[in-house]
């Protein structure tokens, strides 16, 4: 039997493309044709894969020239798109917290693309908090950097 590449391709990128919360529980299961679904709410009457999902964070040194554009280093800056559920997420929990931030639509805005390809990115959204990168949404791990980054700027003062 000869297996086709495509499925898993296309799988990967959707999950790729999520940026999916650390938080989030994602489980993996198949249905009686043999075709694999993954989704938060496991079906009940079938046997289940928890997938372990991981936030990829990291320092990045080429985010150095958008700080500067941007001129202030507490500023947070997030790459969105209008369609993504996690960017709406990040967007209501600054506006929530009254958190400073410059949003960048990636398909929509000329700055917004540029820098998207200057970052590299695969997927939204892209949350720079000081020199930090964040990929995907996840509260603890903003709120970690976020602490960490406002500390910085205190004792640069």
């Amino acid at each position: 039997m000869k297996y086709s590449l495509i499925p898993v391709v296309f799988i990967s990128s959707f999950l790729l493309s999520m940026s999916l919360s650390a938080d989030a529980e994602i489980y993996r299961w198949v249905d009686s044709s043999g075709k694999t679904h993954f989704t938060d709410n496991p079906p009940r009457n079938k046997k289940t894969e928890e997938v372990e999902v991981r936030v990829n964070t990291y320092s990045a040194v080429e985010v150095t020239p958008l700080l500067e554009r941007l001129g202030r280093d507490d500023k947070v800056v997030i790459y969105t798109t209008q369609w993504c559920g996690y960017c709406k997420k990040a967007k209501k929990y600054f506006r929530e917290n009254n958190i400073a931030y410059v949003a960048y639509d990636v398909e929509k805005s000329r700055i917004g693309k540029r820098d998207y390809r200057s970052l590299r990115g695969k997927s939204v959204p892209i949350i720079i908090v000081g020199d930090k990168r964040m990929n995907g949404f996840s509260v603890p791990r903003f709120e970690k950097l976020y602490k960490e980054q406002m500390e910085k700027n205190r004792q640069d003062r």
